[in-house]
């Protein structure tokens, strides 16, 4: 990609800068709003942020300057667990886990095989992703080294920071798609010497989850993580009882599930564990020590009955937690469609999402689990430039609900913590109205609300 030009966006701009915790206004020093705020940039990142009326008078001459009056700015989106290989079968009738994996998944994910078909569906996904505002993920692509090729060299022309790896799985999946721990490692250390660093890119290994591999591909996995510690690694951890009874019959010397992935090295600072359901707190607190990361998968949860997951738990226990989409179990790639079911599967725990924790979690919080927030999270000066652009009129009902809460100034965080959960609870796709990533606009919805 050519460098991007210099540019000026003004508009209203909202960035959680700490985690705001979990009251009805947001802890002190968590979050910055401007009412006409300012984002430099230069080179693909922020050069400077602040009130447009400071720093117009410092811009360079002939600078351009995009306006976004009466949208709102925030960092972009990020996804910390999707499969992009899944995108096809996005809202398939839905079973339980093991269900969906036969039925579905594997006959899918049989299809990359094909390098022109991965190419496919990597632009379809990329297109999608930016069109709901996303410009990270962390994604599992297929068994099949291509898909991954695939998937980085889309990602890569597009200016993209993205996660993604290869699926390791060598037992108890359709031998099209089982690797060997030979093939499995031999893939991924090619993969990583070609894509990871690579531009925005990073390489995240992907045992698919304990059952789909043996111990002695568990074990090589650890062996490469522990060579390369700026390796992330992905995984899914407690999602289903029926999993939870098969991981025990498979590992019977393990305590626990989590104690199948610590044996073989693979809970650590840059390990992201999809679900994390049905854990207890001794687990929680184990996976604390370790750094790593729980993704909360509130559509893919509910979609196949797995559960409710207990955020605050993870909250007491010092767990990290983000928020994923999850697609293809998940039903939505949207972020507003995750963060209006985190909220109802939190509602029905009794710990409602607020809008300041469930937008924070979609920025810079997921950046913070993913060890990204050096990068992405919250358009700090030096920070890469990301960017998305929310419409708070996108749809009549939109419309109709921001107007009665009115337009929010600086010192207002009742009426912005309105405007933020209205857009939570109505957004989608339609209220994305431009993302950039890399300095760039990469997206802009048309006039009719189309791409």
């Amino acid at each position: 990609m050519t460098d991007p030009r210099p540019a000026l966006l003004r508009g209203p701009l909202v960035r959680l800068l700490d985690d705001p915790g979990e009251d009805d206004r947001p802890a002190p020093g968590s979050l910055s709003y401007l009412e006409d705020g300012a984002l430099w940039l230069e080179d693909g990142k922020v050069h400077a942020v602040g009130d447009y009326a400071e720093l117009a008078p410092r811009l360079p001459a002939g600078i351009e300057v995009v306006d976004y009056s009466g949208k709102l700015l925030m960092p972009g989106f990020i996804d910390s667990h999707v499969h992009f290989v899944q995108l096809d079968i996005l809202a398939s009738y839905g079973r339980q886990l093991l269900d969906w994996l036969n039925d579905y998944t594997f006959p899918e994910e049989c299809r990359f095989a094909e390098r022109a078909h991965g190419e496919a569906v990597a632009e379809a996904f990329l297109d999608e992703q930016l069109r709901v505002g996303t410009t990270t993920a962390q994604v599992f692509c297929s068994s099949h080294p291509q898909s991954v090729d695939a998937f980085f060299s889309a990602a890569r022309r597009r200016g993209l920071r993205m996660l993604a790896g290869k699926v390791l799985m060598d037992r108890n999946a359709p031998d099209a798609l089982t690797d060997s721990v030979a093939s499995g490692v031999a893939d991924s250390e090619r993969l990583i010497a070609d894509w990871h660093g690579n531009d925005r890119l990073g390489y995240s290994l992907t045992p698919r989850f304990a059952p789909t591999s043996t111990r002695a591909q568990l074990e090589a996995t650890g062996a490469i993580l522990r060579a390369a510690p700026d390796l992330h690694l992905q995984t899914h951890l407690a999602e289903n009882i029926g999993e939870i009874a098969w991981v025990a019959e498979l590992f019977p010397e393990a305590r626990d599930y989590l104690d199948v992935y610590e044996r073989f090295g693979l809970a650590g600072p840059r390990s992201t564990f999809a679900h994390g359901i049905h854990l207890d707190q001794p687990m929680r607190e184990r996976l604390a020590g370790a750094g790593a990361n729980i993704a909360f998968c509130p559509t893919s949860n509910l979609f196949l009955g797995s559960g409710l997951f207990d955020r605050l738990a993870c909250r007491e226990a010092g767990l990290a937690t983000s928020l994923a989409s999850d697609v293809g179990a998940g039903t939505d790639l949207s972020g507003f469609a995750t963060l209006k079911a985190a909220y109802q599967v939190g509602q029905l725990l009794g710990q409602p999402l607020t809008a300041w924790q469930g937008f924070y979690r979609l920025t810079l919080g997921n950046a913070r689990a993913l060890r990204l927030d050096q990068h992405i999270g919250a358009l700090r000066p030096g920070q890469e430039a990301d960017i998305v652009v929310l419409d708070p009129a996108a749809t009549p009902l939109l419309a109709r609900r921001t107007a009665r809460i009115g337009k929010p100034d600086s010192l207002d965080q009742a009426r912005l913590g309105e405007l933020l959960f209205a857009l939570m609870m109505l957004g989608d796709d339609r209220s994305v109205f431009a993302t950039w990533a890399g300095g760039e606009c990469v997206h802009r919805r048309e006039s009719d609300g189309t791409r």
